[in-house]
């Protein structure tokens, strides 16, 4: 029965897509290539709503759970939607990120620590939500990596500790498997737009952060590990050029490699999405049978990841200055 149950949702999910693209197509949520671009041709914005979508199938079926979570998906979905089709003050969308995140944090019960601990997670967490949405440039990165984080969670959810209602979890994958179908193609049917990037990165942060708050773990973010690395990294380089860390830009090693060093997207997704997982199941395996060295563990791979990533860096960013 729950076979059938979970056949109906993948065939839905793929219906509302398609409906989505006709309303795209309708209403010219469109994304045009311009010189910050790592692709060459006009192709359909937006189609990562189908996230959202997941979360609202889910509890129609299921039944819903975690309201303050959905009014904060809710709310960063309809903004970055907004922003999708005509954008908005970076302003207004981080005021709107944080309090959709306070909702969040409301939910996993954070707001009942002291208030330092509040602003910390609150940082980190719009980090990681304009970091997802920053690392969203090629065909394939946030639908793969996401599926390569999101398994890892299920994986925690069955063998270490319950952060999600049994079906919540496979019916998200079900969405990225839908999404993926369109957008893991050497010429994509449509890109995730803001929408697509943050709702799913919202949807990974409510797992993990229930993880970390009935654990302890905050460990566990190095299931973030490759886009924290490339992400925070690249920001300080930026900084560093004082530029306006909010403008587009192609300077990510994703990018360099896609665009410099020539590497199709997909390779570079594929790598992205595999460096990640073993970091992911090295954690696991740590987190099952020797809990006591999670952080070291995880501080490890930073170094590693970091030590990894610096010389290629270094290499991909001279083609793109040209010295």
């Amino acid at each position: 029965m729950i076979d059938w149950i979970f056949g109906f949702v993948l065939l839905l999910l793929f219906v509302m897509e398609n409906i989505y693209f006709k309303i795209a197509e309708k209403y010219k949520i469109i994304d045009v290539p311009n010189e910050r671009s790592s692709h060459h041709t006009i192709t359909l914005r937006g189609g990562g709503v189908i996230f959202y979508f997941g979360v609202l199938v889910y509890g129609l079926i299921f039944g819903f759970f975690a309201p303050w979570f959905l009014c904060g998906l809710t709310l960063v979905a309809v903004v970055s939607f907004l922003d999708d089709m005509h954008p908005l003050s970076a302003k207004l969308r981080l005021l709107v990120q944080a309090l959709a995140l306070l909702f969040l944090m409301v939910q996993l019960g954070i707001h009942e620590v002291s208030w330092g601990y509040v602003i910390v997670a609150l940082f980190v967490c719009l980090a990681i939500l304009n970091i997802y949405n920053f690392m969203d440039g090629i065909n394939g990165i946030t639908g793969g990596y996401s599926l390569v984080v999101l398994l890892a969670l299920w994986a925690i959810n069955t063998w270490v500790v319950q952060i999600a209602p049994a079906g919540f979890i496979p019916v998200i994958i079900l969405s990225l498997l839908v999404f993926n179908f369109y957008n893991f193609r050497i010429h994509a049917r449509c890109f995730s737009g803001d929408v697509g990037a943050v709702s799913i990165a919202f949807i990974l942060l409510f797992l993990l952060g229930t993880f970390i708050v009935r654990t302890g773990e905050i460990s566990a973010l190095i299931l973030f590990g490759v886009y924290g690395i490339d992400g925070v990294l690249t920001i300080i380089h930026r900084l560093m050029l004082k530029e306006n860390i909010g403008q587009p830009h192609r300077k990510h090693l994703y990018q360099l490699l896609a665009n410099e060093g020539k590497v199709p997207h997909l390779s570079v997704s594929l790598i992205y999405m595999a460096v990640q997982a073993l970091v992911s199941a090295g954690y696991l395996l740590v987190a099952v049978y020797l809990p006591s060295y999670t952080l070291l563990y995880a501080i490890a791979s930073v170094i590693l990841l970091v030590t990894i990533y610096l010389p290629l860096r270094r290499k991909y960013y001279a083609l793109w200055t040209g010295k």
